[in-house]
């Protein structure tokens, strides 16, 4: 049976998925199976619309073949990146960042903390949100936050720093009065982050496939959560050690949940599930 008109212009061929999965994986190190197929062709589609191209494979010729299609990279970037991200998410994570890692011996010090890979905001100004209230009577004690993502996309939705009310839902009541404005138009039922908050937080661009990160800081605290698992293990065991180069001796990684590091030639010794301590 020939494919549909329909099907013609929203089809990627297995030969241009292996293309796009091979340049994927070399530029942002995701793992791209052949179960992803759809799943590519179905976020092309709407940056194939956007250029008004007859089908997704027209889209695949230009993307490899047009000297003009360089400046395409990073939209096909923002298209296959996968964003899913909350505020409080695994908040054990924040209780053990207060109650053990800061401690009363983090007053009167400066604390830096990396957000690495924070999609479009929430867990930057999460950190945000919990060290500005733990510093709320210790005198001497500030911090500073360091957010990165390769998406421009979700960039520019952090640095606007805007949701929805329901995006905010896991924000403690006394949080969301001192660090969310609500807005005047209770019919779009939004909030913005303060700008004392939003002061707190320098949002960069960041490949973790790049040789080098171009971060001149040292970290006490990174947070790299929920991103590995795009990764096979040899990139992982890479980008954590170029993470590691940026944390601070005795300062802490934080992983996701449901990520391991086990059998990994990484510098952290593992003091609770997905926390790790430089050695």
């Amino acid at each position: 049976m020939n494919p549909s008109p329909t099907e013609e212009i929203t089809r990627l061929s297995p030969a241009s998925f292996a293309r796009f999965a091979r340049f994927i994986t070399s530029e942002l190190g995701i793992k791209m199976p052949d179960s992803k197929l759809s799943m590519v062709q179905s976020r092309l589609l709407r940056r194939v619309r956007e250029l008004g191209f007859d089908s997704v494979e027209r889209y695949s010729e230009y993307f490899f073949q047009a000297p003009e299609a360089a400046e395409e990279r990073i939209h096909l970037i923002n298209a296959v990146t996968t964003n899913k991200t909350d505020f409080f998410r695994e908040p054990a994570h924040f209780d053990y960042l207060t109650g053990v890692v800061l401690g009363q011996e983090r007053a009167g010090t400066f604390l830096k903390v990396w957000s690495a890979g924070c999609s479009s905001g929430e867990e930057p100004y999460t950190l945000a949100m919990v060290l500005s209230a733990f510093a709320t009577g210790r005198r001497g004690f500030d911090f500073s936050i360091l957010a990165t993502d390769v998406s421009t996309r979700v960039l520019a939705l952090a640095q606007a720093a805007i949701y929805e009310e329901f995006q905010v839902e896991a924000v403690p009541p006394g949080l969301r009065a001192r660090y969310l404005l609500r807005s005047r138009n209770r019919e779009q039922k939004r909030v913005r982050i303060v700008p004392a908050l939003r002061e707190r937080v320098s949002f960069h661009q960041l490949n973790f496939m790049d040789a080098h990160y171009g971060v001149k800081d040292v970290f006490d605290v990174i947070f790299f959560r929920n991103v590995m698992i795009y990764f096979d293990r040899p990139t992982q065991e890479a980008v954590i050690r170029k993470l590691c180069e940026h944390l601070a001796r005795g300062g802490y990684l934080f992983v996701g949940h449901s990520e391991s590091l086990a059998g990994l030639e990484i510098p952290v010794v593992q003091v609770r599930p997905s926390i790790f301590c430089k050695r």
